[in-house]
């Protein structure tokens, strides 16, 4: 399982290819300096994706989490500190993350996605590879109502090595940024402690719509450091327009009473990563930036402010100024390992991991969309223009069919990915695509939009709609004559079908609904509708209005359906929760958003994802097209 990925011809002995984006970083390589910050090399000469190194307590070897087995798929491994002598400590299907050392150098505490998909605290003996699961975050079922998140992240050996602190987000409720009101959740996290077998979890520091994160124990085991901020700078600490913006300070507690809190720092930006040196100093990092030199271009338009990131220590000691991530001290202070993060824009048809044998997983830009004959049509969302363009399913064969750049929309708002020609749709005849153009996200509120349809040559396009609403996401009906899109606006939400032809809208409904999907025989026609603040559901609907059915019912959201070839539905849900605490990622909206698949009618869910990042808008491409 642990040679490098090698890219295949397309979907040999496959029935075909799998198209999803995924957001988060494309590279991630570890390295290894002084303390000081001298003396920087990297890990391994061959670099892979590898990320989250930790220093085993006697320096003798290094635990790392490494997507060498596939792009997406995170195993945990280990070596010595000079990168030779690389061994897998656990590789399964699912996540596996956060590796940390017990001090006997016998066990190995990690968090995993294994048995429902929810991050949990196992344990895994070295020598035998026998491995427990010892926190319980509640086995997902899709029927659940009155769920919430029970994720536990980050764990902690004490230096006696008989217990372990980590964070967790149980008994939490689901909880979007902006008061409640936004898509993307929050998080909050807690500190406990737990002893070794998982007996005796108690909760150590928590705080009502607080978060406290990344543990780590004092040298004589009696304190416990952590990060602290409030739950709404969950959303910031991973957005770049807030850079600078948001802050947490690094605080201690008492292990017995989880009180005497000490705040060992103060004032603005965004500190994580605390760890006791052996002298009592702590050390963190501040993080800001884009991780790297490049950036995608719709991320870099969204950076409003630069912040000194690096290494920090309470000492008073000069910082350590570079991009880097995660970092983690080694026992006697002297080293710190690190990673440094690329977000270079995947290229189109670049393979992934595959959780399915029977598809081959290839990435896309957003909301890849099938021709009858097997042509692709996407939204260049990610190279910073959002234009309409056509390719083959490997991604050559590239047209421009509609440059948003040219459609009289801010550039600005165009190049961070909140303007553009965002969901096209095909006709079925080939001939026409049909898109909205305008401002979406938070910009609608700012912007009208309208419906178009271009010739899928470029050479022409014309307005389905007038601009005077904020309406988009189109889909074309089964025999080309109609098409339906959503409404925005206050009082006036919805779904609403527009005849190509003559242009005549009618009402389909009323309600909060978006990104409306139409089914591949015209019978039905599935979206996304709000049941409140930060829950949506997916629901189906029959054109005429008819037959309405809501097809999930998790108290997480879940969106973004669409018809696959042979009349599933699949979609986007946050029903399993964060994989990792929530301020660690960059650039992204929804970190814990995986691809669900389901029958039409809602039964026989079935996930397909299982990764750190966000991954979403899947399209099945069959082998006949290929």
């Amino acid at each position: 399982m642990t040679d490098a990925i090698v890219k295949k011809p397309i979907a040999k002995g496959k029935k075909g290819i799998l198209l999803i984006n995924r957001i988060g970083p494309s590279r991630s390589q570890l390295f290894i300096a002084n303390a000081d910050g001298s003396d920087e090399r990297p890990l391994f000469d061959e670099p892979s994706f590898d990320c989250h190194g930790s220093f085993s307590p006697d320096g003798e070897w290094i635990t790392f989490t490494s997507e060498r087995n596939g792009d997406g798929q995170a195993d945990i491994f280990r070596c010595r500190p000079d990168g030779s002598d690389v061994q897998p400590v656990v590789e399964t299907l699912h996540v596996e993350d956060a590796l940390v050392l017990s001090p006997d150098g016998m066990t190995g505490a990690y968090v995993s996605t294994e048995d429902g998909y929810t991050a949990n605290i196992w344990v895994v003996d070295l020598a035998s590879g026998e491995r427990r699961k010892l926190t319980h975050g509640h086995v997902k079922r899709n029927d659940q109502i009155d769920d919430s998140p029970s994720g536990s992240f980050r764990p902690a050996w004490s230096p006696d090595g008989e217990w372990i602190a980590f964070s967790s987000d149980r008994d939490t409720a689901w909880y979007g940024h902006g008061d409640g009101h936004g898509w993307e959740h929050t998080q909050e996290l807690s500190i406990y402690v737990m002893r070794k077998d998982g007996s005796d979890v108690r909760k150590l520091h928590g705080e009502r719509n607080m978060c406290f994160g990344s543990p780590k124990w004092s040298p004589d085991g009696k304190r416990i450091v952590f990060y602290a901020m409030d739950r709404e700078a969950t959303w910031g600490a991973r957005r770049p327009e807030w850079i600078g913006r948001v802050e947490s300070q690094i605080v201690s507690v008492d292990f017995e009473t989880g009180k005497d809190r000490t705040d060992h720092t103060r004032g603005p930006d965004l500190k994580l990563a605390p760890q006791y040196l052996p002298d009592g100093t702590v050390a963190y990092y501040i993080k800001a930036g884009g991780g790297g030199p490049n950036m995608r271009a719709t991320d870099a338009a969204w950076v409003q402010k630069d912040v000194p990131t690096g290494l920090y220590y309470t000492d008073g000691r000069d910082p350590v100024l570079r991009q880097l991530r995660s970092p983690c001290w080694s026992a006697d202070g002297s080293k710190v390992i690190y990673e440094k993060v690329d977000f270079t824009f995947r290229g189109q048809g670049d393979p992934l991991y595959s959780w399915d044998d029977e598809w081959e997983y290839r990435h896309t830009d957003v909301f890849p969309v099938l021709s009858r004959n097997g042509r692709v049509c996407i939204t260049e969302k990610q190279q910073g223009c959002s234009s309409v363009v056509t390719c083959k399913p490997d991604g050559s064969d590239k047209f421009l069919v509609f440059d948003a750049s040219k459609a009289g929309l801010d550039p600005i708002q165009n190049k961070k990915g909140l303007a553009g020609a965002f969901q096209p749709s095909w006709s079925p005849d080939e001939q026409w695509i049909a898109f909205g153009i305008g401002a979406w996200f938070d910009a609608r509120s700012k912007g009208k939009s309208k419906i178009m349809r271009a010739k899928s040559d470029g050479s022409y396009s014309e307005d389905l709609t007038d601009g005077t609403e904020q309406v988009g996401f189109p889909s074309y009906s089964a025999d080309g004559k109609s098409v339906v899109y959503r409404v925005w606006e206050q009082d006036n939400w919805g779904l609403r079908i527009v005849d190509v032809d003559t242009k005549e809208v009618r009402v389909l409904t009323t309600e909060i609904d978006n990104l409306p999907s139409w089914s591949p025989d015209g019978e039905r026609i599935t979206f996304t509708r709000e049941y409140g603040k930060a829950n949506y559901h997916v629901c189906t609907i029959r054109p005429d209005g008819s037959d309405f059915q809501a097809l999930t019912e998790t108290g997480a959201n879940d969106g973004h359906s669409i018809w696959t070839y042979d009349g599933r539905i699949a979609y986007s849900t946050g029903m399993y929760g964060f994989r990792d605490e929530a301020a660690i990622y960059d650039f992204t909206f929804q970190p814990y958003g995986q691809i669900m698949v389901m029958d039409a009618d809602g039964s026989n869910k079935r996930l397909i994802t299982d990764s750190l990042w966000e991954d979403s808008m899947p399209c099945y491409i069959p082998n006949k097209f290929l």
